[in-house]
């Protein structure tokens, strides 16, 4: 299978790792000091299932890329539109796009500029980072890809792409309700990743706050209230699952939009907080804590953009 990783950062260095491993033709887009290196060393992939270094092909121009089979987006969600228009002249008929970024509407922004055929759905639940150029460090939890059709159709493709994955010997699952799994996990994003920019705490110290715990309780209310209204069936026992991973994780764990936010890069925040409140005045749902943690963090964002 000839594969195209956009992106070789925690996510799509990984798992992109993995499928070169197992023999598919996979050629990334990677950029800089990280570009220079995977041409020079390889790929090196650190991790607590065994490390492994693999030299597949890699270009920092969409235009090197001919006929893809697959085109695994790993970059972060407020990239995927721009991408999106790139790859108009790059993908043929047959070609699959998987968007594994967090959100809740990748694969929405997907559609509003690629065919239908063309566009998966998906998430992926990993805890990885580029260590150093040409170098990615997994270092907790198995990796696993989450993913289906749109509309969650058990096609001939999407179940040979199953067949792809598991040669490449990574955990996946192809969802019965890939919409729903997604919110699943934009919920625990979503909910932490704000308060977390916030109040620049790692989750040990926010989830022993009460006045913390109710905000994470509010934010996680109101966007299952958006996902109902959108025909998504989250409930409240969601919320309950979110909470015990909150609060089973390290001490000392940050989320990845916390992260950017911290160290002034451009981050996620209209993705995740600004998305919610976006979608509560489309769809007349008040979103107060929602609306509140985004309007705090804007002028950073704002900052961090220009």
């Amino acid at each position: 299978m000839n594969i195209v990783v956009i992106g070789a950062g925690g996510v799509g260095g990984y798992f992109g790792g993995k499928l070169a491993r197992s023999g598919c033709d996979v050629t990334f887009i990677a950029r800089g000091k990280h570009l220079e290196a995977i041409k020079t060393k390889g790929l090196q992939v650190k991790s607590i299932l065994g490390d492994f270094t693999v030299y597949p092909k890699v270009t920092d121009n969409l235009s090197d890329i001919k006929n893809p089979d697959l085109i695994i987006l790993g970059v972060k969600s407020w990239q995927v539109l721009g991408i999106a228009e790139q790859l108009k002249s790059v993908i043929g008929s047959e070609t699959m796009v998987l968007p594994l970024q967090n959100g809740a509407d990748n694969a929405d922004k997907l559609l509003s500029v690629l065919p239908k055929e063309n566009v998966l759905a998906g998430l992926c639940k990993i805890v990885s980072k580029v260590e150093s150029p040409g170098v990615i460090n997994h270092f907790t939890f198995e990796p696993e890809i989450v993913f289906g059709e749109y509309d969650n159709k058990k096609s001939e493709r999407i179940q040979n792409l199953k067949s792809v994955f598991d040669k490449a010997g990574f955990k996946n699952t192809l969802s019965e309700d890939i919409h729903l799994d997604i919110w699943k996990k934009f919920l625990f994003i979503g909910t932490i990743s704000g308060i977390g920019a916030l109040t620049r705490a790692v989750f040990g110290v926010m989830r022993e706050q009460e006045g913390i715990r109710k905000i994470i309780y509010d934010t996680a209310k109101e966007m299952v209230a958006i996902a109902n209204a959108k025909g998504v069936g989250l409930t409240s026992k969601d919320i309950e699952i979110i909470v015990k991973v909150i609060d089973s994780l390290d001490y000392n764990t940050t989320a990845s939009m916390q992260r950017d936010m911290m160290e002034g890069k451009p981050s996620e925040l209209d993705n995740f907080n600004g998305y919610i409140v976006a979608q509560g005045k489309e769809l007349g749902i008040e979103t107060p804590t929602n609306a509140f943690i985004y309007h705090c963090l804007r002028p950073q964002e704002i900052k961090a953009r220009s």
